[in-house]
């Protein structure tokens, strides 16, 4: 089981090397450590487990966040209409994105980040993801919102970069060009 001592914390190399591509069919280790990373993003919104557990509630996780370089991701959250994003992806690629971009209002945070980190991350409305799940199939999931920056976060992950790389460095609060906030 996944525990937050498995998560790399800011700082460690692995956080901002480009991962690789997982060669499919992924091995039996690939698969059950992308089921492992996915129970662990379940078990981080379960209150009596995180509780017992002392997990950090998580929405996504990225396989270089447990120190592995590979392109896998986690992804588990209810957006506000109830719909349910559960997948386990490898070599997730955004195909196409809107020009329009958007912001969490309150910011974005990272279970490989242990401190607030203020500020604006700009990113697009609306993405059109292609991946392989866990059970071997091709996957194309159009995404919009607050779906959307989930995936752009892991996915930022696996191409090296931390969510503080797109924040404004001079004004964290200014409103990104062509964006307005999503209302999540």
């Amino acid at each position: 089981m996944i525990t937050m001592k498995d998560i790399v914390r800011e700082g460690h190399p692995v956080l901002t090397k480009v991962a690789k591509e997982v060669e499919l069919p992924p091995t039996k280790e690939e698969k059950e450590t992308l089921q492992e990373m996915l129970q662990f993003i379940k078990n981080s919104q379960d209150e009596e487990i995180a509780e017992k557990y002392q997990l950090r509630a998580g929405v996504g996780l990225a396989a270089p966040q447990i120190g592995i370089s590979k392109r896998m991701i986690a992804i588990h959250f209810q957006d506000l209409d109830e719909k349910e994003y559960s997948y386990g992806l490898f070599n997730p690629k955004i195909i196409s994105h809107s020009v329009a971009e958007t912001f969490l209002s309150g910011g974005e945070g990272c279970l490989s980040v242990d401190r607030e980190v203020p500020g604006y991350v700009p990113r697009y409305q609306k993405i059109t993801i292609k991946a392989t799940d866990l059970e071997g199939n091709d996957v194309k999931l159009k995404l919009r919102g607050y779906a959307a920056i989930v995936f752009q976060h892991e996915i930022d992950h696996i191409n090296g970069v931390m969510f503080y790389d797109r924040i404004n460095k001079q004004d964290p609060f200014a409103i990104p060009e062509n964006s307005k906030p999503c209302d999540q």
